[in-house]
């Protein structure tokens, strides 16, 4: 064995042996700086969970674990807005038509549809331990509540705006719904 192969094999071990120090040290410093909090990175931690609406966040590894809950009372329900359907003559003048078929009636009764007003999550009554607003069969009245559509945090209470009987409920309770999408059959 030459001296220079001696030589360049002591050295690529020495170079091994310091990028394995180096190595090792960067760990070292990465595992302490994973497993300790200070309180400022407490604080901001809580701040982001409490931000994006979280009630509960937990962070665990080797050697630390943080848990952070958020105290609530009962749910707070949104302020109720109320908002009218869009009557058959408002949705003609804006140039959108829809026609809908309805199988369980006779093709000669038209009914009067209520539609969405707005783009949201329909409910059918004010909270999920509540009876619904109205039911199959159900006579309503031009101002009688129908039911909810939530939009951004919004409960909007949705009116009949025409008597008669309902005949058709056509959205299932927590469906999102469209504008202009049709809630309700009414035969007048």
């Amino acid at each position: 064995m030459s001296d220079n192969t001696a030589s360049a094999k002591a050295k690529k071990q020495e170079e091994t042996g310091e990028s394995k120090a180096r190595r090792s040290s960067a760990k070292k410093t990465v595992q302490t700086t994973e497993t300790s909090f200070n309180m400022a990175e407490l604080r901001e931690l809580a701040e982001l969970v409490n931000e994006h609406g979280f009630t509960d966040f937990e962070f665990e590894n080797e050697n630390i674990r943080v848990r952070l809950s958020k105290m609530t009372s009962a749910p707070i329900m949104p302020p109720v807005q109320s908002i009218s359907a869009p009557t058959a003559a408002a949705l003609h003048t804006s140039g959108e038509t829809k026609t809908t078929t309805v199988s369980e009636t006779p093709p000669e009764e038209e009914l009067h549809q209520i539609t969405s007003p707005i783009v949201g999550t329909f409910y059918r009554s004010a909270s999920p331990d509540k009876d619904p607003y109205i039911k199959e069969g159900s006579k309503v009245s031009p101002e009688t509540t129908v039911c909810i559509v939530e939009a951004m945090k919004l409960m909007n209470e949705i009116q009949a705006e025409t008597s008669g009987e309902v005949v058709k409920i056509y959205v299932e309770n927590g469906q999102p719904v469209e504008y202009g999408q049709p809630l309700f059959g009414i035969r007048k």
